[in-house]
């Protein structure tokens, strides 16, 4: 099975991520590449692998993507993508799976690998909650970008918009504004599977 948590831009996604990865080290990390620069915190091959787009279009050639998606940032052009890189076996001693995306790759994780492969496990918080923790968030980088903050909390509520999630079957989300209760519920969907 595989876990997968989704939500806007700072709702707590790598909140989450991260107790869950303490809490449950049995579960295996599928690690997503990306093309845009790395943040103060982050670690290649941990947080993300982070690749040029020479080296993504090699895997493109190979066959080996999954899904991509790209952003048109004030930045440039960054690119995500699921590369089948071998990470998730589908043998019957696999074992369990958790990753962070977008409701996009979500998706096409699940054409992928199958509906019955993958569990969604949505996040969402207010408006005001992420606007706070985003800007929180940029202040920590060494050139904050809050542009880029505002183009990604404008593209959210169509990529995260209630038809969108209806159309990738989500009928149901965890709400992030009491930690504990959010992940109370989390803990309880991880357990009973």
């Amino acid at each position: 099975m595989i876990y997968y948590i989704m939500g806007k831009s700072a709702c707590g996604k790598d909140t989450v991520y991260r107790r869950i990865r303490e809490d449950y080290p049995e579960l295996a990390p599928i690690v997503l590449y990306t093309t845009r620069p790395m943040r103060a915190g982050e670690q290649d091959g941990v947080t993300y692998h982070f690749i040029d787009g020479n080296k993504l279009r090699e895997y493109e050639a190979a066959g080996k993507v999954i899904e991509k998606r790209a952003y048109d940032t004030v930045q440039g052009l960054w690119e995500y993508a699921c590369i089948d890189d071998g990470q998730v076996r589908t043998d019957p001693e696999a074992p369990d799976y958790i990753a962070i995306g977008t409701l996009e790759a979500y998706e096409k994780m699940k054409d992928y690998y199958g509906d019955s492969s993958i569990e969604p496990i949505y996040l969402y918080a207010s408006d005001e909650t992420r606007l706070r923790r985003a800007v929180k968030r940029e202040k920590e980088q060494e050139n904050p970008n809050y542009m880029e903050i505002c183009r990604r909390f404008l593209a959210d509520d169509g990529d995260f918009s209630d038809e969108k999630l209806a159309e990738a079957g989500i009928d149901h989300g965890y709400e992030i504004e009491v930690f504990d209760d959010c992940y109370r519920a989390i803990r309880a969907l991880l357990e009973d599977a």
